[in-house]
């Protein structure tokens, strides 16, 4: 492989991997506050115990995305330099003020959070929290609309004299139509997250045997997650449909590609559920189909028309002449076909399944009902629950930004640069493959950490009360002391 494909693939790695900690980090931090808020009105010795509990998982969970998310960063010079150099005035101020507004922001007030047990009148301290789950959704913002200038490039002029595109209107990239409903179906989807894994460690504390009396405090907050996961859900299901909508105007050929639709259709487009056919759906041997479901998808209209890839390919090619990606031989301006089509339906299924899940636990736990371990033949399958429902949100959002982010392909920045031309010039195959194995090593190993210290406090469960002493009766003089 070549440095193109070798910093591809190296953002793709880097990228995957560090977004398997950001939707949980934004929805666990939400779910924490609640808790903690719930303990300063309530004064019940659970909701501090909860409190303490989610907050050593989400901790973990916070450190682990905050050390992935700035290697992705360094990227942008090492193997995207004429990227960075093209789009640099744009990309600059989002990405600038996530950095030192919304970065910030989450760090320093997790900080006073963590060590601030004892210190701050608990009603501030509570507040902490909530001002980290709003850095966290300010931060995901402003990444958003970086991001979603390359959807849709908006808000600057191209300076023909230096080959740069120029900021002309912040404004307009901040209210992108694609950012308008990006961010809220990734928000949402990062609450189904932060659901799920709360309810995945839920159930599985709920059903230890040595649980005792503690039944009662996990069976509420695995009812409290499955509805954080359901609604959640169901935002997904609504935000992602005017994705859709916005995706067919901007980009028609990634809705296209989603269906491996290679004809256009005047109406009453099927959509396909499974299909059994050549990789690129060309050929078609066997499918499951919804009439009329794609038209709907695509243009709120059970009969509207959705154009297809070949009509798609020549217009592009008559918009954009033969400079496309020199890797996608005899087919210019497609995406990978396969990936698109497989990733778009893998993140609908799994987080259909994660909603289903959470409705089936509360169905089960009615009516005072707790989850214990037994020898029937439903045990192993909530077992299995325990172990998949954290998991599959998290690559439902995975599979999102697969089909989002190779969708656009062959363009880095849809209409304007191909991803061909955005790499660095000076970098080689070898520099690239080197740093690529590095840095998939290194998150191994942190995922070998993470993995063994975030299960290592599931099974240690909430620590027994303790009365927290009043910040009036702490020794100011006393060094802080990490509060887990």
């Amino acid at each position: 492989m070549d440095a193109l494909a070798l910093a591809r693939w190296q953002f793709a790695i880097t990228t995957v991997y560090h977004f398997l900690f950001v939707p949980i980090t934004i929805g666990m931090s939400a779910l924490v506050a609640y808790y903690h808020v719930r303990w300063v009105r309530h004064r019940d010795p659970a909701d501090l115990r909860l409190t303490k509990f989610l907050g050593k998982l989400f901790t973990i969970n916070f450190a682990l995305g905050l050390v992935t998310g700035i290697v992705q960063e360094f990227q942008f010079g090492m193997n995207w330099s004429d990227y960075s150099r093209f789009v640099g005035d744009i990309f600059g101020a989002p990405l600038a003020i996530e950095a030192l507004l919304a970065f910030f922001l989450e760090s320093v007030f997790l900080g006073l959070w963590i060590f601030g047990w004892g210190r701050l009148p608990e009603k501030l301290h509570a507040a902490t929290m909530w001002i980290v789950h709003i850095g966290t959704v300010l931060s995901a913002y402003f990444i958003l609309s970086a991001n979603s200038f390359m959807q849709h490039p908006v808000g600057y002029r191209f300076n023909e004299a230096t080959g740069r595109a120029e900021l002309t209107d912040f404004g307009a990239v901040l209210t992108n139509p694609v950012q308008l409903v990006t961010f809220p179906h990734t928000i949402t989807a990062s609450y189904m997250a932060g659901g799920a894994v709360v309810l995945g460690v839920g159930i599985y504390r709920m059903r230890r045997r040595d649980v005792g009396d503690d039944s009662r405090m996990y069976r509420r907050m695995t009812r409290t997650a499955a509805i954080v996961t359901l609604v959640a859900g169901l935002a997904v299901a609504f935000t992602g449909d005017l994705q859709g909508k916005i995706m067919t105007e901007v980009q028609p050929m990634k809705m296209a590609a989603a269906e491996a639709l290679y004809e256009s259709a005047d109406s009453c487009a099927p959509f396909s559920l499974f299909t059994i056919g050549s990789l690129d759906g060309t050929q078609e041997r066997f499918s499951v189909t919804v009439p009329c479901l794609l038209s709907f998808l695509a243009t709120g209209s059970f009969s509207g028309s959705v154009e297809g890839i070949n009509d798609l390919q020549a217009q592009y090619l008559r918009q954009f002449g033969q400079s496309g990606n020199p890797l996608v031989a005899d087919a210019t301006y497609l995406p990978n076909i396969p990936l698109a089509y497989w990733s778009f339906r893998l993140m609908i299924g799994v987080g259909m399944l994660s909603a289903l899940v959470a409705l089936v636990v509360l169905w089960a736990t009615r009516r005072g009902r707790v989850l214990t371990r037994s020898d029937s033949r439903w045990d192993r399958l909530w077992t299995w629950a325990a172990v998949l429902t954290p998991l599959m949100p998290v690559l439902g959002a995975a599979f999102g930004w697969i089909f989002t982010e190779t969708g656009r392909q062959p363009w880095l920045v849809f209409g304007m640069m191909t991803t061909a031309t955005g790499v660095s010039p000076s970098v080689s195959a070898g520099e690239v493959l080197t740093s690529m194995i590095v840095f998939t090593l290194l998150y191994g190993a942190l995922a070998v950490v993470e993995v063994k210290l975030f299960l290592h406090y599931v099974r240690k469960g909430a620590e027994e009360f303790v009365e927290p002493i009043p910040p009036d009766q702490t020794d100011d003089d006393a060094p802080l002391v990490f509060a887990y």
